[in-house]
């Protein structure tokens, strides 16, 4: 089974967000569908399933590489990487 090989590296404890929601979402004047925050610097960005896809772009521009839901009562994280939940 495939693992994740940069849930080791994340910061304790995780970054508090930057955001209440997405902030690129927010200036568009578009609605996200659901909400992912940078476990590295605590970015927060709209999902895939939004129209503009804020968090990949994240991860795309920066390279950072684990997201997690910032979704109430959720609690999974992705790795981009490497395509797996941490």
């Amino acid at each position: 089974m495939k693992q994740c090989t940069h849930a080791g590296a994340l910061p304790l404890p995780e970054p508090e967000p930057l955001d209440g929601t997405c902030p690129e979402c927010l200036a568009l004047g578009t609605h996200p569908v659901q909400l992912r925050k940078c476990l590295i610097c605590g970015y927060v960005g709209c999902c895939d399933t939004s129209p503009n896809r804020h968090a990949t772009k994240h991860f795309d521009e920066t390279g950072h590489p684990v997201m997690r839901t910032f979704e109430p009562g959720e609690s999974w994280r992705w790795c981009f990487v490497d395509h797996v939940l941490v």
